[in-house]
């Protein structure tokens, strides 16, 4: 971790950002049971007085450490320079299940350097399952250390899916689902794209796909899929997915290309 940046305390930077995550968690999980304050947001996702409190939590917390890094978060937006060394933060994603009871949601936290991901931490409060990867050293789920699926065809695999808002994407990527149909294993949709990138690094899923992403969705689990032996390609470009894609797939390489193969044309590849 010799290119990591240093902290004020000289503690280890990944420490800090595993105590932090887990310091936010217990909060956010001492409120799943609790009433929530919801509010909707322009495009129709929402967002409650818990995703603002772990945001600014988070940012507190690191910004005391790491007082020259700036941040891209999903609720309270971009603070310091854009370019260089940035956090990029989900407090949860996944918050239409945690506002719904629904126990399946993490709190997202990766460090990139530009476009560059350096360092990504995935926390499920409820399991307590710790996700994180550091570029060049593997993906661990509580220092564990995880791989990919090694299967090497769809029909084998279980196939992890989500739809986003009600849109025609969705239509689209329900359309893609049916022609595999029933050509799998089986099907989950998550609620959570964090957990489902996550998945698929540890291989409890076999291929993931999503089409409604933002960087703060993304950025750890590119790491951790990518760490742990496997590849995220870019929906629209089929190129390598990166913080810019709003649309991924994360399996291995054998199985990504009879997905495309088995779904080549299809409309979910093109729908902006």
């Amino acid at each position: 971790m010799s290119d990591l940046p240093p902290s004020v305390s000289a503690r280890p930077i990944l420490d800090i950002v595993i105590a932090t995550v887990r310091d936010v968690g217990a909060m956010v999980q001492g409120r799943f049971y609790t009433g929530k304050e919801i509010d909707y947001k322009h495009d129709g996702s929402i967002v409650t007085d818990v995703d603002l409190l772990a945001e600014q939590m988070i940012r507190d917390s690191l910004a005391k450490e790491f007082p020259d890094i700036g941040f891209l978060g999903e609720e309270l937006g971009s603070v310091g320079r854009e370019g260089g060394l940035h956090w990029i933060v989900d407090p949860v994603d996944g918050t239409r299940n945690y506002a719904a009871g629904i126990p399946h949601y993490a709190i997202n936290l990766a460090l990139a350097n530009d476009m560059d991901i350096v360092l990504g931490v995935t926390y499920d409060p409820m399991r307590d399952e710790l996700f994180h990867a550091v570029k060049g050293e593997g993906a661990f789920l509580n220092n564990t250390p995880i791989s990919i699926s090694r299967k090497s065809s769809v029909a084998e695999g279980i196939l992890g899916f989500d739809i986003g808002g009600m849109d025609k994407r969705a239509l689209y990527g329900l359309k893609l689902i049916q022609s595999l149909w029933p050509g799998m294993q089986s099907l989950r949709i998550m609620g959570s794209a964090a957990l489902g990138l996550a998945y698929a690094a540890s291989g409890r899923l076999d291929i993931y796909l999503h089409h409604t992403m933002a960087p703060w969705d993304v950025a750890s689990g590119l790491l951790l899929v990518r760490e742990a032996g496997g590849e995220v390609t870019d929906r629209l470009s089929q190129g390598p997915a990166n913080l810019q894609s709003t649309g991924v797939i994360a399996s291995n390489r054998t199985l990504l290309k009879d997905l495309l193969r088995l779904t080549k044309g299809q409309e979910w590849y093109t729908v902006e």
